[in-house]
């Protein structure tokens, strides 16, 4: 074997052979003298074959191409060294020559070993050089296509700390958030808990939400959709280039993000103040408004791409998220009962950090020690759990689980495992999120935060696919509301209203509903709300046919996303407003749908509201406010609800100071809240659509449902609302009386009271309505409507 850098026998001879091939231990003995040339006759000392676990020298690696790798033979860590400074014997006496790792060097090192760092000395010819790790790790969010997630240059989600010994202030990074930053310590069952604030960061080791991509590439702004379903396709365009890590050169981005709407920055989250259910609700409403445009445009486009990724993304770039910072037990402004359509969706909250592992852990002090524990996990089906009981849970953990068989393995105690057993000594707080299948969709999921438990034991089995799996058996705190429990009562009473208990009438609707409304009663002794007549239509003062006719569109199967020859595509402003599933992409003053007059058939997109109710309601006797209405499904935001149907009233003859006024619908101002149900389109560029309530115009029709009328009458006013109004058009052209929508406003969970804004009383648009004491409860409440 000859030398590496001058092929020579004799250098081989002199050193082991590993000294040339792998230079892991920093060495620095020259190769000054020229070829050919004499080497000494001195003995040489062989090395040792493994490197001492006290060794505090760092390994350079000649090609390594990770930033780090923590967790190393004996302890240490393999970290890339950007740049090492040695002499050269091509530069004058005292200079330094500057070499990149992979790079060809002017100067090769030998490899050394040694028992304690203190004992060596170095040779005439040795030098050491100070190969420092990275001093940022941050998980990486791959960038959605077109979007750039590179213009802050903030880490994207929290500061971590890897498991082992490094320097103090490693990893101790401050995030840009809202408000300030306070640490606090918290003390439960004599343990006590270091964190921070909602909008601080913390020491954490978390699962990387993410495995970082090398060379991700910025599309430029202007371009950010481009090729088809089976592949990724950018646009060229000119403009000033640079060379990526690969040598291909690629066009600077533009800024994406424009959070400035008519030169007024958007106030995308509430003041620090604010409730932390509010900020929370606001965060998750503009994850959902995003991502409900970007599936629109990926519609357009005929791609199958993940809009709720993209999502994401661009909120984390953007710093719009709440609970920033890890935290043991529960999390502010999330309640329990929560549902959510996305892993990502937890992300931004603040509930569960990963987006794919389904353990989530930190490092938390007891007293003197630290300690790397569990803080939440979610039960999701990939693993063989046990959850049928609702206050047990029996979770499986991570890892060794693949469809390939052959790269099934005997899961390993690390990472989220180890931490999962910890948390068994330890007797912390576990936040759990079940998943469990969406009722409206065949390969969806819905994650329902179920609150805290506690790990009671823990073993180890074999499972059916033949590994050995790590099994934990969690416990449910007592003391909370239900969660999991509630929704697999609804769906119960969903497969047989009968064991629905204390039902007054199993259907109000008298099968007038595809689907029976029950009425019911657990509060008082009260039989039913006073007469009147169930109608599921509108009734307007003349006949349709009197009415000015809607054009419809030639359209002969369906319509289709981005059409430029759909009419009613056209009249909604060149895009159709509802997804393949029927969702609300966004709020606008009239919607048109397709109609009799149109020649697309029954199944197209744009004929949903008109199709009627298609959830379980149930009318029920409040507390302080009468009878409301909830329903025993989970809604999705933009989901349709209802119409509120009733006798459309001339507004010129109807008195609006009698009891007719409890049962009036007008299109008066609906509140902050709702307006902002199109917040998110800003983040990607497009002009805003959101409409501040001094450029609401209200319409004149007005609506009463005192003698007949449909679920819809019985929504009371909240001025923290999950539902809003949405003026529709299908079956006729009189923009100024059209039907009225309910849409729901946010994710609503089984069980939880529909309510609306009705609006501020005594402005212009609320006409001469009497003010009303407001009971809704909510942390915002005007205390009048």
């Amino acid at each position: 074997m000859s030398c590496v850098l001058c092929h020579c026998v004799r250098c081989t001879l002199a050193r082991p052979p590993q000294a040339h091939t792998s230079l892991s231990h920093l060495s620095a003995r020259s190769h000054s003298h020229p070829h050919p040339h004499p080497h000494p006759a001195t003995p040489t000392t062989p090395l040792p074959s493994s490197p001492s676990p006290s060794s505090q020298i760092a390994r350079l690696s000649v090609g390594e191409s990770r930033s780090g790798d923590v967790g190393g033979r004996g302890g240490g860590g393999r970290w890339r060294c950007s740049r090492v400074s040695t002499t050269s014997p091509l530069a004058p006496p005292g200079a330094s020559v500057r070499s990149s790792v992979g790079a060809p060097l002017l100067r090769i090192f030998d490899t050394f070993e040694m028992d304690r760092a203190s004992n060596f000395i170095p040779g005439p010819y040795q030098e050491l050089v100070d190969a420092k790790p990275i001093r940022s790790l941050a998980p990486m969010f791959p960038a959605p296509l077109g979007i750039n997630v590179n213009q802050s240059s903030t880490p994207p989600l929290v500061c971590v700390t890897p498991v082992g010994q490094f320097p103090v202030g490693f990893g101790s990074g401050i995030l840009p958030t809202f408000g300030s930053t306070t640490a606090f310590t918290t003390t439960a069952n004599g343990v006590s808990y270091t964190s921070y604030t909602n909008n601080g960061a913390i020491d954490a080791t978390p699962i990387s939400a993410y495995k970082t991509r090398p060379g991700i590439v910025s599309l430029d702004g202007d371009e950010p959709y481009s090729g088809s379903a089976s592949g990724r396709k950018s646009k060229r365009s000119s403009g000033s280039a640079a060379d990526g890590s690969n040598g291909v050169k690629f066009k600077r981005p533009k800024p994406v993000y424009k959070n400035f709407v008519a030169g007024k920055e958007l106030a995308f989250l509430p003041p620090s103040s604010s409730d932390p259910r509010e900020v929370v609700e606001a965060v998750h409403m503009t994850f959902e408004a995003l991502r409900r445009r970007h599936l629109q445009l990926d519609e357009i486009q005929e791609t199958s791409k993940r809009a709720d990724l993209k999502a994401g993304a661009i909120m984390m770039a953007s710093n719009i998220r709440a609970n920033v910072g890890k935290r043991v037990g529960l999390v502010p402004g999330v309640e329990i009962g929560d549902i959510f359509y996305f892993r990502m969706e937890l992300c931004i909250i603040g509930l569960h950090a990963p987006s794919m592992g389904g353990i989530d852990y930190m490092s938390a002090k007891f007293g003197s020690d630290e300690d790397s524990v569990a803080i939440c996990i979610v039960a999701a089906g990939g693993y063989e759990n046990v959850d049928d009981d609702t206050d047990t849970l029996v979770y499986s953990g991570s890892g060794g689980n693949s469809r390939n068989s052959e790269e099934r393995h005997d899961q390993k105690l690390e990472r989220g495992n180890l931490a999962l057993e910890r948390s068994l000594h330890r007797k912390n707080e576990i936040r759990v999120v079940r998943g469990f299948r969406d009722p409206f969709c065949l390969t969806g999921k819905i994650y329902i935060y179920d609150g805290l438990y506690k790990i009671q034991e823990s073993w180890k089995e074999r499972t059916k696919s033949g590994i050995n799996c790590f099994k934990y058996k969690l416990l449910r705190e007592p003391g909370q509301p239900d969660g999991a429990a509630l929704w697999k009562m609804t769906q119960g009473w969903i497969d047989n209203p009968a064991s629905r208990g204390r039902v007054i009438l199993p259907d109000l609707s008298s099968a007038a509903e595809a689907l029976p409304v029950c009425l019911v009663n657990e509060v008082d002794h009260e039989k039913g709300p006073g007469h009147f007549t169930y109608a599921s239509q509108v009734k307007y003062l003349r006949p349709l046919s009197s009415m000015k006719p809607l054009q419809g569109c030639g359209c002969q199967s369906v319509c289709l996303p981005g059409d430029p020859n759909c009419a009613c595509g056209q009249h909604n402003g060149g895009d159709l407003p509802y997804s393949s599933s029927g969702l609300l992409a966004c709020r606008k003053p009239i919607i048109y749908e397709c109609g009799d007059a149109c020649h697309c058939t029954t199944n197209c997109r744009n004929r949903v509201t008109q199709k009627g109710v298609r959830f379980h309601f149930e009318v029920f006797r409040t507390a302080n406010r009468g009878w409301g209405l909830r329903c025993w499904d989970p809604i999705r935001a933009g989901a349709f609800i209802c119409e509120y149907t009733g006798e459309v009233i001339d507004e010129l003859k109807v008195n609006l100071d009698d009891s007719e006024d409890d049962y009036i619908f007008q299109t008066v101002c609906p509140g902050e809240k709702t307006l902002k149900f199109n917040f998110g389109p800003e983040l990607i560029g497009e002009e805003s659509t959101y409409v501040s309530a001094d450029e609401f115009e209200p319409l004149p029709i007005k609506i009463s449902a005192k003698k007949m009328g449909n679920v819809s009458r019985f929504m009371n006013h909240s001025c923290s609302p999950n539902v809003f109004w949405q003026p529709v058009q299908h079956d006729h052209g009189d923009d100024s009386h059209p039907h009225i929508m309910f849409f729901a406003l946010k994710h609503i969970p089984p069980m939880t009271e529909l309510t609306f804004d009705y609006g501020v009383a005594g402005s212009e648009s609320s006409g001469s309505r009497r003010t009303k004491n407001c009971f809704c409860g909510s942390s915002n409440c005007r205390g009048v409507f």
